[in-house]
């Protein structure tokens, strides 16, 4: 959700039960909350993605389409960790960066909602086609990785496409609101119908390429394989059907509030309604909003960490940062033990122990 769904000054008109006008702004414990909430996203956020990303750079190499689209869905993740921490500053410190980060970090955020979600359907799709038509394509997918760098670069230039509006008009705004000046990063459009088609258009592209697409191509491609699995002779078909099952839920509860509310939000964008029902909804729209930013921690313990090759090189990415770690220690209590012999080398060298009093004579 951008900035510009709390443009109040071109929406509609808040009839307030209190006296002047109409304060939307959250109060200091729920920022406060926000931002340590926001953090831990950030924290973790970075900290599995990172990881997803050496292990495939260094440790496992890309074989498959999967692996691909799993190496690029990490990457979109880590573009917005990265910037949600300038987010968080810019929107508490009214945009102390100015225009330019306005406009580059309401991209980078609808650039990584597209491409992340979009990467997931793909993935989906990939896994349907291994496992629900494995017969019928056996074989035939000799330049997968041609293939599956060829659709990445498709849906990174398409959210890039569908991200263009945002960057063109967002600018940052300024209004007066109870005698303060508040500053805020927005749509800020001259011509009053186009900023209602953009303040409409916009939201609804997120909840149906963002959201609705990619829930309803995960819900036939994995409920095709569990069905596919639950036919199978196999051992590992209940666990191999709980992952699914997990990754369907998880996606889910992590977006289906938030996307509702952002409609919801929407479709009264330009009707009157109150100061407080406004509030409230402003609230529920930031408290979903943070559990969407969720998925970006749980993406890589979803897709990349359940598997056993993946935990098996992670653990030799622990051990290596292990044994680097002991070298140091080692390479520096070594280096600080000579250091300290020569040092007492040369302090008995220039002590004269001849003249036993010399250093105490008066």
């Amino acid at each position: 959700e951008l900035n510009f769904a709390q443009n109040h000054s071109e929406t509609g008109v808040y009839p307030s039960e209190e006296p002047g006008p109409c304060n939307l702004d959250l109060d200091p414990l729920e920022t406060i909350t926000q931002t340590y909430i926001h953090s831990i996203i950030c924290a973790f956020g970075l900290i599995g993605n990172l990881l997803v990303i050496v292990t495939y750079i260094f440790y496992k190499r890309t074989k498959t389409m999967t692996d691909v689209f799993l190496f690029n869905v990490a990457l979109a993740d880590l573009l917005f960790v990265v910037a949600l921490p300038l987010i968080i500053y810019n929107e508490q410190h009214s945009w102390a960066m100015g225009s330019v980060s306005c406009k580059i970090l309401q991209g980078v955020y609808s650039i990584n909602l597209y491409s992340g979600m979009l990467l997931l359907a793909c993935i989906s799709g990939d896994r349907y086609v291994a496992i629900v038509l494995a017969r019928r394509f056996f074989g035939a997918h000799s330049n997968t990785l041609i293939y599956s760098r060829l659709v990445c670069s498709v849906v990174w230039m398409f959210a890039v496409a569908l991200s263009l509006p945002t960057v063109i008009f967002t600018e940052r705004f300024e209004e007066e609101n109870l005698g303060v000046q508040i500053v805020t990063c927005q749509l800020c459009i001259n011509h009053n119908e186009t900023v209602k088609v953009m303040k409409v258009l916009v939201p609804t592209l997120q909840v149906a390429i963002g959201f609705l697409l990619p829930l309803l191509v995960m819900v036939f491609c994995y409920s095709k394989i569990i069905c596919t699995l639950l036919r199978a002779q196999s051992s590992q078909r209940h666990k191999a059907v709980r992952v699914v099952l997990a990754v369907v839920v998880v996606f889910i509860i992590c977006h289906l509030p938030y996307n509702t509310t952002l409609l919801t939000h929407t479709l009264v964008l330009f009707k009157e309604r109150g100061c407080e029902a406004e509030r409230m909804r402003l609230k529920v729209l930031a408290v979903t909003r943070s559990i969407a930013y969720l998925h970006c921690c749980l993406n890589p313990i979803l897709y990349a960490f359940i598997g056993v090759r993946f935990r098996s090189h992670f653990r030799q990415i622990l051990q290596d940062l292990w044994c680097l770690g002991k070298k140091y220690i080692s390479g520096r209590s070594s280096r600080g033990t000579s250091d300290l012999s020569i040092s007492g080398q040369k302090a008995t060298n220039g002590f004269n122990i001849s003249q036993p009093h010399s250093s105490f004579s008066a």
